[in-house]
């Protein structure tokens, strides 16, 4: 490596070049094949039971999600104006190539199961809009008289009213999105249109999501510069190392684009973290080219950057490689999102090593060095303060001791605390439109995140069996006494429905029939007077399958839980009739996606510290300092998920990235530190004085490290993902922890520990 560094250096152009030619061939890429992906079924394996069992219920009983349409009209619903504009969104969403017409569902299309004087007949609420008094008067009894409408279609205050769309997982894009939000527009006025559902929040996620990158970008980029101008005194070192950055970031995304990976909502991060990431190979470069040019001011130019090369191409690989690690053990989740995001920025972490090595001494070599002004007194005082700072740390031990101690407990405490969330309604403001439109839905009606439950048994006809069908009734009214739950729908409430109007519309008739036979009898009465297609979204032809729809007012994983807490005390029950219970559709999908987070989590945070360990291990041909190195990153780790229990933070797919964010970058104070140490101690053999100089040496461009990272990484507060901000600023305290966890306790270990000392019983040890 360090060779064929040496022979780039002869042909400075022609590298910059060849960088430039493949910046354009990856820009191109990027440019004509990157795609949104926010599609949530996408996110997941589809190869894991869970999702197979639910892909397979979802076909059985056409379960689909729902666009939700709410008209609000608050003089009431039932008056000419808006039940036509009910009539006529129906009509037009039923046109629409991307939605089958019995998939919606309004005022308009619900059936009506009346008794007649021959029995029972299904009818329409209207097909006309009524436009008398009479008849407006007549469609609202009608509506207060059917429990399966009323608090479904129509809110208790009968000021709101919903369409219902519900679409297939493949047929929602931008543009689709975009007729949908403009068919709402179109018909404000003076009644209020709200639009909601899953499909709409992944629509906006989409729209915010590049929008959101867009506008991060730049600010990054921005604060980065001040920052390196700073820190660097130089113009030109300042633009070679966001060069770096900036086509490093092309080359991901266009890798991405080239190999067929949709940007998902957590990618428009990886700029912000690449160029965090990326300038700290630069600042390590040209820290040491300072320092040597303020002893060795008459060295040549192409001497002074191969002794730059010569010194810091190890140390500079070796953080790229364990940074890289910490996001390649990624891969070990099984959620999509996280694995590519892993994948891609550690390709992108070791883009910007190489452009690092290639392009700034390339450009050192055709722009020359930079002038280096000597301050007065100015190396010397540094050089004092980082050997008084090493001296006063290794005296006050203890007390270093005791506060990490203290630190770490407190951390233990709070890391119990952590719970997991995948609701997407969380990545949004909770005063922004989406989620204002879902809470006014959520308080009006049952709810718009919805959970199956499948019941399953054996034998042909199991759910015309009464007793079956009680034990249904009587869950459903158990699940609805939670506060999170708004409805639950199923063959039960079809049957209580016909059981009452053929009974003359007696209440004490709303119960599920005692006799097997007249169960059959009331379904064979709807099947020829409605429409059957209805009733085989709730059971099957051989009623031997059962769909239970819930309706929560919430997607948060914490409610989800109760919900199916409470629907596993019937297991039994139904187990006793032969009836397997199982879960589908997005509500549980959903669900399933947090266990995957978990489990991606913890694996991938055992296998980061492993490999970080063994890397460390193996390239300091040292066990002792694999381990030394990784106790600053386990701290750093533990103090992350502490606080996130203690503030209540949840994990989602965009938190679960920081431990390994924060292994991956946080090593590298413990790399470059160890590796300058290492040689300090072969030329003076005095651990003390080596300690000082090295603290003097990378604790400066550690230091420097850090406030960079730390500024990047705090760009993510001005992203409109709430979720984004805490991961910036999480990970902007891992990064802070991390360097000084590195200063402090990996310092105080390898004076402990005699870190590649020869001889382990020094004098100066033994007066410490």
């Amino acid at each position: 490596m360090k060779n064929l560094l040496h022979k780039l250096l002869q042909t400075p152009k022609i590298s910059l070049i060849i960088i430039l030619a493949l910046t354009v061939f990856f820009f191109m890429q990027m440019k004509s094949k990157a795609s949104m992906e926010t599609n949530l079924d996408k996110y997941m394996p589809q190869n894991h039971p869970a999702f197979v069992y639910s892909d397979q219920a979802e076909e059985w009983f056409n379960i689909k999600d729902g666009i939700i349409i709410a008209i609000e009209n608050t003089e009431g619903i039932y008056n000419t104006s808006s039940l036509d504009k009910i009539k006529k969104i129906t009509k037009q969403l039923q046109k629409m190539p991307e939605i089958e017409k019995s998939d919606v569902t309004s005022l308009y299309t619900a059936d009506n199961i009346v008794g007649t004087e021959d029995g029972m007949d299904v009818k329409a609420f209207y097909k006309r809009v009524p436009k008398s008094e009479e008849k407006l008067k007549e469609l609202q009894q009608k509506v207060q008289a059917n429990e399966m409408v009323m608090g479904r279609l129509v809110s208790a205050d009968e000021n709101v009213s919903l369409i219902i769309a519900r679409i297939g997982d493949d047929v929602f894009t931008q543009d689709f999105y975009n007729r949908i939000l403009d068919l709402g527009k179109s018909y404000e006025g003076p009644e209020n249109i709200y639009v909601a559902g899953r499909p709409i929040v992944e629509g906006t996620m989409a729209l915010l999501g590049p929008a959101d990158m867009q506008k991060m970008v730049p600010i990054v980029i921005v604060i980065i510069m001040l920052v390196l101008l700073v820190l660097l005194r130089s113009v030109k070192n300042t633009i070679f190392t966001l060069l770096v950055v900036f086509i490093s970031t092309v080359w991901t995304f266009g890798l991405m684009a080239f190999v067929g990976i949709p940007i998902y909502a957590v990618s428009t991060m990886i700029p912000v973290m690449l160029i965090a990431i990326g300038v700290a190979y630069g600042i390590h470069l040209y820290s040491h080219l300072e320092m040597t040019l303020l002893q060795k001011s008459h060295l040549s130019t192409r001497d002074a950057v191969e002794d730059m090369l010569s010194e810091m191409w190890k140390p500079v690989v070796m953080t790229a490689v364990t940074t890289a690690v910490g996001f390649i053990s990624l891969l070990t989740s099984q959620v999509y999102p996280i694995k590519y995001f892993g994948l891609f920025t550690a390709f992108g972490v070791l883009s910007a090593m190489v452009l690092s090595l290639v392009m700034i001494p390339a450009g050192l070599m055709i722009f020359k060095l930079p002038k280096i002004k000597k301050p007065k007194n100015s190396t010397q005082s540094n050089t004092s303060f980082a050997h008084r700072f090493s001296n006063g740390l290794l005296k006050n031990k203890s007390l270093t001791i005791v506060i990490t101690g203290l630190i770490i407990v407190i951390s233990i405490i709070g890391m119990q605390k952590v719970w997991i969330n995948s609701s997407f309604l969380d990545k949004f403001e909770t005063d922004s439109d989406i989620v204002l439109t879902d809470k006014f839905i959520n308080e009006n009606f049952g709810g718009t995140s919805m959970l199956s439950l499948v019941l399953e048994s054996d034998n042909k006809g199991a759910f015309k069996n009464s007793d079956a069908l009680r034990v249904v009734d009587e869950m459903q009214d158990d699940i609805e006494s939670l506060e999170i739950v708004g409805n639950s729908f199923s063959l039960s409430d079809y049957l209580k429905r016909m059981n009452k109007v053929m009974n003359a519309d007696d209440e004490t008739f709303n119960i599920i029939p005692d006799s097997q036979e007249l169960i059959a009898q009331y379904l064979l009465l709807y099947e020829m007077s409605g429409d059957p297609e209805n009733l085989w979204k709730v059971t099957d032809y051989d009623f031997r399958k059962l769909n239970i729809t819930v309706q929560i007012k919430s997607d948060n994983s914490k409610e989800t839980n109760k919900v199916i807490d409470k629907i596993e005390q019937y297991r039994d029950e139904f187990a006793g009739l032969g009836i397997e219970m199982n879960y589908a559709g997005s509500g549980y999908k959903a669900l399933v996606f947090t266990d995957l987070i978990l489990e991606g989590q913890i694996s991938s945070l055992l296998m980061s510290i492993i490999i970080v360990f063994v890397l460390l291990s193996f390239m300091f041909k040292n066990i002792r300092a694999g381990l030394i190195g990784s106790v600053p990153i386990i701290i750093t780790s533990l103090i992350s998920f502490g606080v996130m229990g203690l503030l209540n933070i949840p994990l989602s797919t965009t938190t679960a990235l920081m431990s390994s964010i924060a292994i991956g970058i946080g090593i590298d104070y413990a790399v470059h530190f160890i590796d300058r140490y290492k040689i300090n101690l072969a030329k003076t053999e005095d651990m003390k004085l080596s300690l000082g100089k090295t603290m003097h040496h990378s604790g400066r461009a550690i230091l420097f490290n850090a406030v960079v990272v730390i500024a990047g990484f705090m760009v993510l507060l001005f992203s409109v993902f709430p979720p984004n901000r805490v991961l910036g600023a999480l990970v902007s305290l891992n990064m802070f922890t991390s360097f000084v966890g590195t200063l402090t306790v990996m310092v105080l270990l390898i004076k402990y520990f005699n870190l590649f000392s020869k001889n382990n019983q020094r004098k100066e040890n033994d007066n410490d």
